[in-house]
């Protein structure tokens, strides 16, 4: 049973170990494509948040924000491999902050083909950020063994007849 757990954690955390290998075999000096399609997005959220909260964004290079990303996915995943649920938190934390920023289908009118595309994708993360909240969950629902001697197992009891 442990090696079929093992084996799932392995293949949902394909998703991204995939997507954090693609981003640092690209990343080059500049921190690459997803550098490219970010800036925009980041700067539109910067102005969302600085009109409606008033909290101005510091600036911040977009190689800084992919590397940290590819930090979180690459560790979180090897944590969650070994069904460590601070790997499961780092993965979520990552879901969280980026699923908005990437897939920011809210920006596009609901009949336009983007906003389609973003909402489909939006929706698989939320999907993501679904399972890893059940894992953790799950993880801190089930009892923890204890190794101290009161825990040993005793002997079939003998029957008084």
């Amino acid at each position: 049973m442990a090696a079929l757990s093992f084996i799932g954690r392995v293949f949902f955390v394909s998703v991204f170990v995939l997507s954090a290998y693609q981003e640092f075999n690209e990343f080059g000096s500049d921190g690459g494509p997803a550098a490219k399609a970010l800036g925009p997005k980041f700067n539109v959220l910067s102005k969302h948040v600085a009109t409606h909260i008033g909290f101005e964004l510091p600036h911040v290079e977009m190689k800084h924000l992919i590397l940290g990303a590819i930090v979180l996915k690459s560790l979180g995943s090897l944590l969650f491999i070994f069904g460590s649920s601070v790997g499961a938190l780092l993965l979520l934390i990552h879901q969280a902050v980026a699923s908005p920023v990437l897939y920011d289908f809210y920006n596009y009118d609901v009949d336009k083909k983007e906003f389609v595309q973003l909402f489909f994708k939006f929706s698989q993360n939320l999907a993501l950020l679904g399972a890893l909240l059940f894992f953790i969950g799950m993880k801190n629902s089930m009892p923890r063994r204890s190794s101290s001697s009161s825990s040993k197992k005793k002997g079939p009891k003998a029957k008084a007849n």
